[in-house]
């Protein structure tokens, strides 16, 4: 009689098997329910993959990592392995907080730029500081945000990017919405999770502004933090899938001010889509809205590719531009990157190589982010200072103009309700742009001064001739050498230290032709 010799995996039962083989069989599990319900084709591939598991014995583990991706490209891109200089990192953010703290935030404070803000919805579109510009926010690291439809694809990716996957820490994922809280990952000395109402209260993050948005949300928000060389450098934020059929109410909190508020500050936005989920509702389109002004930052992903053939490929990258091109009215479209964002190979007689390559080219930008993050953060600053000038010089302008008016029998209220109601009457905003050097395009919403001087009367403001002293300066002339002189002078500094030494060469390169991954080839 002939016998033949099974697996441990076949003859033993679940509760006898060592801890490393219960790990294989869920991973298995895994793959076989996600390669079923992403691809139907590959039945006969997972069954054979199963056959060849049960047979054998201590190969188990190299044919589990057959099926899995290799990761060393991500590791070279990101250049993860690389030490960083964190010395020089750390004097240049010590020298832009000293330029915040001593030339801007006296005149925001002084004329309230901040209340200002809040007010404001359309004058200045895009990223701004916080209601309270902490040092948090300042030295905080490069945001990378994951928005779309539920089930895409966007906490795999995270996954992927970290190399979670088949580990006790990997985020949750599946074919049904997974995700319900604002999930942030960044970096810790140990693997631990943080509490919403942790996160808001400490003053040392930058997410203190978040309490604004009640308790409920709160407890939809947690954090995650890891000992990770990426997490180092970038920090990654998950958010809830996007529901059509869901009301805004349902959610327990303001959704789409959340996702403004991290829209906001993010560096880079990761706006993901899987072939299923091309359709466009009202909340998408909402948060589209949302998305204006930020096309820089904005990076469509369509995932889960190598589920469809090369000609059904096709027809749904013109589909999604179909439903995407009425909400971004931008000249030049954003770049779209098309690929499988997960642990797990291609699907056979699919485009690997552009694949390949498009995940390549996807993690030069997310590099190109992390690289330039301090640069972007002194710009940044930079143009939150030419902001609060502007500011300054308009509420001094509207305090100059009521001084004028003002005599002995007029009333104030009146005086001034005519002022804020009809500002061009006054030359407000021309003057502005005749007498001082500001562009008419960075000129705020005079609406929002309506409501700003309701709050705020016009007589608790001194003029901008009154806010010097001996000791301190004026506030306008810190101001103005912070914009004109300390910002690009320590912007020009990080910029001269980058550029290699010529006996530097030989380390990094810098004799070879650099590449354009922009051109075609």
């Amino acid at each position: 009689m002939v016998t033949t010799k099974q697996s441990p995996l076949v003859t033993q039962p679940l509760c006898c098997m060592p801890l490393d083989l219960l790990w294989m069989v869920y991973i298995v599990t895994e793959a076989v329910r996600v390669l079923l319900a992403v691809n139907m084709k590959g039945l006969v591939s997972v069954c054979c993959f199963v056959s060849v598991l049960a047979l054998a014995t201590p190969e188990e583990e190299e044919v589990l990592d057959s099926i899995l991706r290799d990761r060393s490209h991500i590791e070279e891109t990101l250049r993860l392995a690389a030490e960083e200089s964190s010395g020089d990192y750390a004097a240049a953010l010590l020298r832009l907080r000293k330029i915040y703290h001593n030339s801007i935030r006296p005149m925001e404070h002084a004329y309230k730029y901040n209340e200002l803000r809040q007010h404001e919805i359309s004058a200045y579109p895009g990223r701004t500081l916080g209601d309270s510009a902490t040092d948090g926010e300042i030295t905080s690291k490069p945001m990378v945000l994951f928005l779309g439809p539920w089930s895409v694809g966007k906490s795999s990716m995270i996954n992927y990017l970290l190399g979670l996957q088949d580990t006790p820490y990997q985020l949750y994922t599946g074919a049904e919405p997974t995700t319900s809280e604002f999930t942030v990952i960044m970096h810790g000395e140990k693997i631990r999770s943080v509490e919403g109402i942790v996160m808001a209260a400490d003053s040392s993050r930058s997410f203190s502004p978040l309490e604004k948005f009640g308790q409920n949300f709160l407890e939809k928000l947690i954090g995650i933090e890891m000992p990770h060389k990426l997490l180092e450098r970038v920090t990654f934020v998950d958010t809830p899938g996007i529901i059509e059929n869901r009301k805004q109410q349902e959610r327990g909190y303001p959704f789409n001010d959340v996702c403004q508020w991290f829209i906001d500050r993010a560096d880079l936005i990761f706006v993901v889509f899987d072939p299923t989920k091309l359709d466009v509702g009202l909340e998408l389109e909402m948060l589209f809205r949302q998305l204006k002004g930020r096309e820089s930052q904005i990076r469509i992903i369509l995932n889960k590719a190598d589920s469809l053939a090369t000609q059904d490929l096709m027809r749904v990258y013109g589909a999604l531009f179909w439903s995407l091109a009425p909400l971004i009215n931008v000249t030049e479209p954003p770049r779209v990157y098309v690929s499988s964002f997960w642990p797990y190979d291609y699907a056979s007689n699919t485009s690997r190589e552009l694949f390949k390559r498009e995940e390549v080219s996807l993690l030069e930008d997310l590099n190109q982010v992390i690289e330039n993050r301090l640069e972007n953060k002194i710009a940044f600053i930079r143009q939150h200072g030419i902001r609060v000038r502007i500011h300054g010089l308009l509420v001094d302008r509207y305090v100059q103009t009521f001084k004028e008016r003002m005599s002995f029998f007029s009333d104030p209220e009146l005086v001034f309700k005519e002022i804020v109601d009809d500002p061009d009457k006054f030359y407000i905003f021309k003057s502005i742009l005749a007498k001082t050097n500001v562009s008419k395009f960075d000129l705020p919403n005079r609406d929002a001064y309506r409501d700003f001087f309701g709050i705020n009367p016009v007589t608790s403001f001194k003029q901008l001739s009154a806010q010097c002293s001996y000791m301190g300066g004026c506030l306008l002339d810190k101001i103005e050498k912070a914009i004109t002189e300390d910002l690009p002078g320590l912007l020009s500094s990080i910029n001269s230290s980058k550029n290699p030494t010529l006996s530097s060469c030989e380390a990094t390169g810098c004799g070879e032709k650099p590449k354009n991954r922009y051109r075609r080839n």
